[in-house]
């Protein structure tokens, strides 16, 4: 990076714990740059325990606005004074702006991103044509859950360890919403369209989920919401099913083209292969 940081600079960044495995400091200074914007995407590592903290901490301005990523999402939408009618939906907050007089925004790009990959990756997909199942319960799956009913999806099936939780996030969707415990999770999956991974399992090469997806329909479309590894083991596993992948990465992309316009007051640059970029830092090919 050649860019002098100025008296001007606008500062944003990305929170969570873990968050040394982001790539999102890459894709918004990569766009920076080419833009010619005088401004810079950070990494924050908050306590896990001190998120609320951290974010009141940021009010007023001095930095432009943060994304959020696991654990916090729930955290970011309950500190927010206003609210996007994307983050209400999802219950929970990839996003944070905090503008001058204090007050600090929460918005929802997930669903956004979510969608922007299965149209790239898997651009047969349709929402609209059967149940799409997600994979836990918390932040990364209310976004999910909200962006597929919003798609038109007939019925989001939330599967997760604790029943309680998924029960929550399937009442918030009304009545396409149908919660499984993880032991049902072959029901679950019966006639699924997609089957989508919004857990951390798989934060780490040793990261598993133990779920059939010998059960999916060959149609079924599989995604993790991880890109590091870019193959985690689940996709690993749906591909030697041959069923068709979505990567974290092309939700990560997406995601952060409407972050990137909230916090610079433009949309990203053409011309920059943020993935390409994105793939070389992973060590991986193609």
């Amino acid at each position: 990076m050649t860019r002098q940081i100025s008296a001007k600079t606008v500062v944003a960044g990305v929170a969570g714990q873990p968050v040394a495995h982001s790539l999102s400091p890459l894709l918004h200074n990569a766009w920076l740059e080419a833009a010619g914007i005088d401004g810079v995407y950070v990494a924050f590592a908050p306590p896990a325990d001190n998120f609320r903290e951290f974010a009141q901490g940021l009010r007023g301005g001095a930095i432009r606005g943060i994304n959020v990523t696991l654990p916090f999402k729930e955290a970011a939408l309950s500190i927010s004074r206003r609210a996007t009618p994307r983050a209400e939906a999802a219950e929970a907050a990839n996003l944070l702006l905090f503008e001058p007089d204090g007050t600090i925004t929460a918005d929802n790009t997930d669903g956004l991103g979510l969608l922007a990959a299965f149209a790239l990756q898997a651009p047969g997909f349709d929402p609209k044509a059967g149940p799409v199942v997600i994979l836990g319960a918390g932040g990364a799956a209310r976004g999910a859950a909200a962006a597929f009913k919003l798609a038109g999806a007939p019925e989001v099936r939330i599967v997760n360890r604790t029943q309680a939780k998924a029960e929550f996030v399937a009442g918030a969707l009304g009545e396409v919403g149908r919660a499984f415990p993880l032991d049902q999770a072959v029901a679950a999956l019966q006639g699924a369209q997609a089957v989508v991974n919004a857990t951390s399992a798989g934060l780490t090469n040793g990261g598993r989920l133990e779920i059939p997806l010998s059960a999916t329909p060959e149609a079924a479309v599989i995604m993790d919401m991880v890109y590091t590894p870019l193959v985690t083991p689940f996709l690993a596993e749906a591909q030697a099913l041959g069923r068709k992948t979505v990567d974290g990465l092309g939700m990560l992309v997406g995601q952060a083209r409407p972050s990137f316009e909230a916090f610079f007051g433009r949309a990203p640059p053409d011309g920059v292969d943020v993935r390409a970029l994105a793939l070389k830092a992973l060590g991986a090919a193609g």
